[in-house]
């Protein structure tokens, strides 16, 4: 047999008026339980509020006529009363707490406490239920309670303990492995920028926009660090900086990506007798190529944090022993959008890339964008069954693991055969290798 409860917030129950609408009303709803809130009776008086349907009262009201609160139990169940706390300021629920009477013939299993008035049918009391998380309440009593779903019992369901918080926290292992490659990520991506600013004015620095390969190393690297974002508990600042941050950050790296595959595509072109292109080859076009996908981007996160912004969220059913504290994404539409958009730039980008692989040009880095783009879109596509058949620490895990993966791809691809030409053929990197190739 089902309980059925009701809430209230009468505004003051001094008026007969307002006691007879209220009881018509639960009698109309059919409700066992009655809680009402705001009853503004005084401490010293005795309300006139009785009703012979309803002849258990626990209530809480104040030395004025402010606050107070009541909760009434219909003839028609029955409970066993533990104990009854009651907030002298009336400023909240009475808090009686009515202790479930199950019977059975064999001990309690595991279930848990319920916060709130717990109260039990004739119908109920004659099975105590054989779920997981029931306390046993006494040594050799037969009665069951339900923790709390914040708690789970203790071995001997005796007690009920406050169950294990989950979340990746910077002392845990992979925690500890992910900084470790994120900061050497970010050192050896700090190296290879001090290398392009050392060797700035050599052909090979030169040749694809110095400017968008600086912005792509910087993009790189507050990427790498914004996995620290991603550890210890989630908080609601933590929680919408991680995707914001990540996906901005991302969408600028796979812009300027692009944007240096239509400089390579472009220059091509303009050596062609008589090409319109030639008005185009210069840093505006690809500059320009950043600025609009990085404010589309840009867009689409304010958009998202303004409908509905990640928040910290406590799943406390998905396990029986822990509770995962996790960021709820708040729109799945908002997360996806930032997630494909970026997809869509990076798929651009690599069949863009692959058709300008071909062209000969002296130091055509069409090459090297493809297989990062491959290694890029390979990895993220890999990324979301993974992330979605996955829960707690594990997920967060998996969406780190693509990011440090995606960006040390594009690091490893693109940058590294420059750097071993200006640095171990320097010979390769001159202008009388520049006029040879294009003279063979």
């Amino acid at each position: 047999m089902a309980i059925t409860f009701m809430t209230i917030n009468a505004k003051g129950l001094n008026h007969p008026a307002k006691c007879k609408s209220m009881w018509e009303e639960a009698a109309q709803q059919k409700c066992d339980v009655l809680c009402v809130q705001e009853t503004h009776f005084h401490s010293q008086a005795q309300p006139k509020y009785s009703n012979p349907k309803f002849p258990h009262f626990y209530f809480a009201n104040t030395a004025v006529k402010k606050r107070g609160v009541l909760t009434a139990i219909k003839d028609t169940v029955v409970f066993t009363l533990h104990s009854e706390l009651s907030d002298p300021q009336g400023r909240s629920r009475d808090r009686s707490v009515l202790r479930t009477a199950y019977r059975e013939t064999e001990k309690c299993r595991a279930q848990m406490y319920m916060n709130a008035v717990m109260v039990v049918s004739r119908a109920q009391k004659e099975r105590c239920p054989m779920k997981q998380g029931v306390r046993v309440t006494s040594n050799g009593s037969e009665n069951c309670m339900k923790c709390l779903d914040h708690e789970w019992p203790n071995e001997n369901k005796t007690q009920c303990n406050p169950k294990l918080m989950e979340f990746l926290s910077y002392t845990d292992n992979l925690s500890l492995f992910f900084m470790v490659i994120s900061l050497f990520l970010c050192i050896l991506t700090f190296s290879i920028m001090i290398v392009f600013i050392s060797y700035g004015d050599t052909p090979i620095v030169r040749a694809n926009n110095k400017s968008l390969s600086f912005v792509l190393l910087v993009s790189i690297m507050l990427g790498l660090l914004c996995v620290f974002l991603f550890l210890g508990r989630p908080l609601d600042t933590t929680c919408w900086l991680r995707q914001t941050s990540f996906g901005f950050l991302f969408t600028i790296a796979v812009s300027s990506v692009l944007g240096k595959t239509v400089m390579v595509w472009l220059a091509f072109k303009a050596t062609k007798p008589g090409s319109v292109w030639k008005k185009w080859v210069g840093v505006k076009l690809p500059n320009s190529v950043v600025f609009i996908c990085s404010s589309l981007q840009l867009l689409i996160c304010i958009a998202w944090l303004s409908i509905s912004p990640p928040f910290q969220e406590l799943d406390e059913r998905s396990y029986q022993t822990k509770i995962i504290v996790q960021c709820n994404e708040g729109s799945v539409i908002g997360f996806y959008s930032v997630l494909g958009y970026m997809g869509i730039l990076a798929a651009f980008s690599f069949i863009t890339a692959f058709l300008a692989r071909t062209l000969p040009d002296s130091f055509n880095e069409a090459k090297y964008i493809t297989f990062s783009m491959l290694v890029f879109c390979s990895v993220w596509i890999a990324m979301i069954p993974a992330y979605l058949s996955t829960k707690g620490k594990y997920m967060v895990a998996v969406e780190i693991f693509a990011i440090l993966t995606s960006n040390a791809g594009l690091l490893v691809c693109i940058f590294f055969p420059k750097c071993y030409k200006i640095l171990c053929h320097p010979d390769l990197n001159s202008r009388k290798h520049l006029l040879d190739n294009r003279c063979n």
